[in-house]
């Protein structure tokens, strides 16, 4: 019987981005901008004004022993939205900034093995570029679809990129958004007798046109005004790429179990400080639920004792006049003859 073929070009596409700290490598093959005269530069970092061309160069260096073809291509920038890492678009996506503006002086290059091979590349810009930061990356594409074993054989296609920061001349705008903060709250139903949990997120949205490293605040306040958690959140993205959107969730354990809680996020960033607040109701439910029932059953009982006590009573039946005995009729005297 043979085994189900699955074909996960898009979604199986691990794509490795150096971090602005070292160049791209994956192991088997590295890419970088070439190094300058005075030292190795591990990621692009260009400006330029609208409608003006920059020429650079990228290295492709070929750690295996067997010759490698890769495809070359420029590639825009995102925030991913597991948790807002740096990532670039793949080769049939939509391209609109650096992915559109640079173009590779060759779209496939056999790099031998244990060798590099340096390829210049042009960035046109266009006249209407929006002003402030593009980034993007410079891809080698290994076009071979590896397989791996199991019941489903999927396909996936190896990428690394050097990073392209693209800053073009005009006004820089650095602004940041806090938007939908929500809670989820989870606790035992009796208090005491497990633990009490929540989860809040919300979503930080770069609402300006250059690249921000936020810095996010938690704090929650319960009845008056005791302070309930306060700390800096950690698993905030280091770069926050221009009008991106990212979706970030906080866990709190030992949340209150009968409180009032009002939670506040405070994202500050350059030039920047937004916050946005949400409230939740922390109650044992079935304690709740229990004095309901009993407060319902009481009410119900009260009434019916009112009830009974503004019942008429049944109605008083006249009593009959007493008899009277007939008086005699007095005799007048009779006349004597």
């Amino acid at each position: 019987m043979r085994k189900p073929y699955v074909l996960l070009l898009t979604l199986l596409f691990p794509l490795l981005v150096a971090a602005p700290a070292r160049a791209a490598d994956n192991g088997s093959w590295s890419v970088h901008p070439v190094s300058s005269a005075v030292a190795a530069r591990p990621y692009f970092l260009l400006s330029a004004d609208p409608g003006q061309t920059i020429e650079d160069k990228v290295v492709v260096t070929n750690k295996t022993d067997r010759p490698l073809t890769f495809r070359l291509y420029a590639a825009d920038a995102y925030n991913t939205a597991r948790d807002g890492g740096f990532a670039v678009r793949t080769v049939g996506e939509r391209m609109r900034g650096v992915g559109a503006w640079a173009k590779p002086a060759k779209d496939r290059v056999t790099v031998p093995g244990r060798t590099s091979v340096t390829v210049p590349f042009t960035v046109r810009v266009p006249r209407d570029a929006e002003p402030g930061d593009h980034p993007g990356a410079v891809v080698a594409l290994d076009e071979r679809v590896e397989t791996a074993g199991g019941g489903v054989a999927l396909g996936v296609r190896r990428a690394v990129g050097a990073r392209v920061y693209l800053e073009v001349g005009g006004p820089r705008l650095s602004a940041l958004a806090v938007e939908d903060v929500r809670v989820a709250h989870r606790q035992p139903l009796v208090p005491g007798l497990g633990d009490s949990t929540a989860t809040i997120s919300y979503t930080l949205h770069n609402t300006g046109n250059v690249t921000l490293d936020p810095k996010v605040e938690l704090r929650a306040r319960g009845l008056f005004g005791r302070t309930l958690l306060a700390r800096d959140l950690t698993r905030v993205p280091s770069e926050l790429l221009p009008g991106q959107r990212v979706r970030l969730t906080e866990p709190w354990p030992d949340a209150p179990q009968l409180d009032w809680a009002d939670v506040t996020l405070t994202a500050s960033a350059r030039d920047t400080r937004e916050s946005a607040s949400a409230s939740f109701l922390a109650l044992p439910w079935l304690l709740v639920a229990v004095a309901f029932a009993a407060g319902a059953v009481v009410g119900v009982l009260v009434v019916r004792a009112r009830r009974g006590r503004a019942r008429p009573s049944g109605p008083v039946r006249p009593s009959r006049p007493a008899a009277t005995t007939p008086s005699r009729p007095r005799s007048s005297p009779s006349a004597r003859p």
